[in-house]
């Protein structure tokens, strides 16, 4: 069995390098750029007004949908706010040095237009259930949105996508997390990842049979919850050595265009290593352009498209560019990435939580915050992706197949908390591709669509601004 692995693991691998990194590479950056001057820097322009959206100000209660907006963009960041952000930023830098930060940057500015995009199209297209929820993504938007462009590979390149989602559901919301949640216990507390892998099995299957609803009220309590504990001791290492907080950016913007030469425990890197281990781990963290988000948002309760994928704008501003970059630079800080003899993934984390607290002489509470944080960020990513897959099983084969679909990803689950991390995180990477590549081109063929829904909006909140003023209100 372990060889049949390896040789699968070897293929994987394979298409990785030489296939998959570059088409990601080749479509991501350049479909970001092409909506930011398409759309006129509007991520930046309007974030103002989506946090007003976010905090509640324009809700509606008669708005049709299955959750507000606050709580479709906690399940989302849930989804995305998790492994990326502790272990992807470790294997980032080990694999790609610390200029691989810097690329995941682009990646998080550019995948906040890129989410605007694609939740816009989600919403617009979505489609209501039997029991009166909602389904949507990115599997909506190709077949009836391209319907009258491309015929009938509409079907066809939303059957793909659907696939593929569902693959990414058992791979990056369920193998990665699960691993990283077995491993940083095992690391932290010596628990067996067998163990691990079956308590984590049973509570994600209490949780997600009750479906988005419970899912969207669990992950709205643990999302602020996590990020509070995580972050706040982040900054507490950053302030401990702010003076040295200059030099780390400057490392990562100069290695980002020179690569890194193997020092310490570091494995080294050139430039277009450092490239594509930025941009994959900085969409394995936000997931921008992967078309996983859509699913969340186009359950939210707003009678305009476009105001909901505002709200998703805001998920790469706080995964990618805040949360990422906290994890970044507490790992570059400390030096813990460049020691002799580290190790990649959340040990890596876990060292430089230890050594950064250690100049307060908490370095026994590096383990222990790194691994509740880690769990509680993987669970909740957990739980949101096995909705993001039973909407996709949804579209392919109809409601019958969501129960049983639950008890195939409890499987993943368990088979994630026990394989190596090598091997899952190669599947991740090879997944990702597989919606991503689709997603990215369906959007471009539906760019005026986008355009046109928020132009929309944005003339309608300009007459209801109006029509206030002369009301007084």
């Amino acid at each position: 069995m372990n060889e049949i692995l390896l040789a699968i693991d070897a293929v994987i691998q394979g298409y990785n390098e030489y296939i998959g990194g570059y088409a990601v590479l080749l479509m991501l950056i350049p479909t970001g750029l092409f909506f930011i001057f398409k759309l006129r820097f509007l991520n930046v322009t309007r974030l103002w007004h989506s946090i007003r959206v976010v905090a509640g100000k324009y809700d509606k209660p008669g708005d049709k949908g299955d959750v507000n907006h606050f709580k479709a963009l906690t399940t989302a960041l849930s989804a995305t706010v998790g492994t990326g952000n502790i272990v992807g930023v470790s294997l980032a830098i080990y694999l790609g040095g610390p200029g691989a930060v810097f690329w995941m940057w682009v990646t998080g500015f550019l995948g906040m237009i890129l989410k605007y995009t694609e939740c816009t199209l989600s919403h617009k297209y979505r489609v209501f259930n039997s029991d009166g929820s909602v389904s949507g993504g990115p599997m909506y938007y190709m077949e009836n949105g391209l319907k009258s462009k491309i015929g009938p590979f509409a079907k066809v390149l939303a059957v793909v996508f659907a696939v593929a989602a569902i693959l990414c559901s058992l791979g990056t919301g369920n193998m990665a997390q699960a691993n990283s949640m077995a491993d940083a216990l095992l690391s932290g507390y010596d628990i067996p990842v067998l163990w691990t892998g079956l308590v984590i099995t049973g509570l994600v299957l209490l949780i997600v049979v009750g479906g988005l609803k419970r899912i969207a009220d669990v992950t709205s309590k643990l999302v602020p919850f996590m990020a509070v504990m995580y972050v706040g001791a982040a900054l507490v290492i950053l302030f401990i050595q702010y003076q040295e907080i200059p030099a780390a950016f400057s490392l990562i913007v100069t290695d980002a265009f020179t690569g890194t030469a193997a020092t310490g425990g570091f494995v080294g890197s050139t430039f277009m290593m450092t490239l594509i281990w930025g941009v994959r781990r900085g969409l394995f963290s936000n997931e921008a352009g992967q078309g996983s988000a859509p699913i969340a948002h186009a359950a939210a309760k707003t009678e305009w498209s476009a105001r909901e994928g505002l709200v998703a704008s805001l998920e790469p501003l706080v995964d990618t560019l805040i949360i990422c970059t906290l994890t970044a630079l507490m790992i570059i800080l400390t030096g813990s990435w460049n020691e002799d003899g580290v190790v990649m993934g959340v040990r890596m984390t876990i060292r430089a939580m230890e050594i950064g607290l250690g100049e307060i002489g908490l370095q026994y509470m590096g383990t222990h915050i790194v691994a509740i944080g880690l769990m509680l960020f993987a669970f909740s990513t957990v739980i949101s992706w096995s909705y993001y897959g039973t909407r996709a099983a949804n579209y392919l084969f109809g409601e019958k197949v969501i129960k049983p679909y639950y008890y195939v990803y409890a499987l993943f689950v368990f088979l994630g908390s026990i394989w190596e991390i090598d091997i899952v995180w190669h599947f991740v990477d090879m997944v990702i591709t597989f919606m991503t590549v689709p997603n990215l081109i369906a959007i471009l063929i539906l760019s005026p669509v986008v355009v046109s829904e928020t132009s929309k909006y944005f003339k309608a909140m300009k007459k209801e601004k109006l029509e206030k003023f002369r009301e007084g209100k």
